[in-house]
């Protein structure tokens, strides 16, 4: 899996909502997400959802969860940045936050 270029993220960010792109810090080349769910219960349930997903497609993302907070980040380490498997994966994560949010 080849990095994509800068251009490239630029443009698929674009058609992908509630994802940006991390500039500073220690996350800074990461796509990230942050969502806020009605309680820890469907937070939990929501990661539980993406988890499956991560693990079918061999791309595991960092997450860091506090009550009904998940924030998401995406990098393909073996392409040294960000690769099609991670917005591939953001658009599951996508899928799974409108499933969980509707609970």
């Amino acid at each position: 899996m080849d990095k994509l270029a800068d251009q490239e993220v630029t443009a698929r960010l674009g058609g992908l909502e509630g994802w940006v792109l991390v500039t500073e810090g220690a996350h800074a080349g990461k796509l990230h997400r942050r969502h806020v769910f009605a309680d820890f219960v469907s937070a939990f349930g929501f990661m539980a959802s993406v988890a499956l997903c991560a693990e079918r497609a061999g791309h595991h993302p960092e997450w860091f969860n506090v009550y009904h907070t998940v924030d998401i980040w995406l990098t393909t380490h073996d392409a040294g940045g960000i690769s099609a498997k991670d917005f591939a994966l953001a658009e599951e994560i996508n899928a799974l936050i409108d499933q969980h949010s509707d609970a």
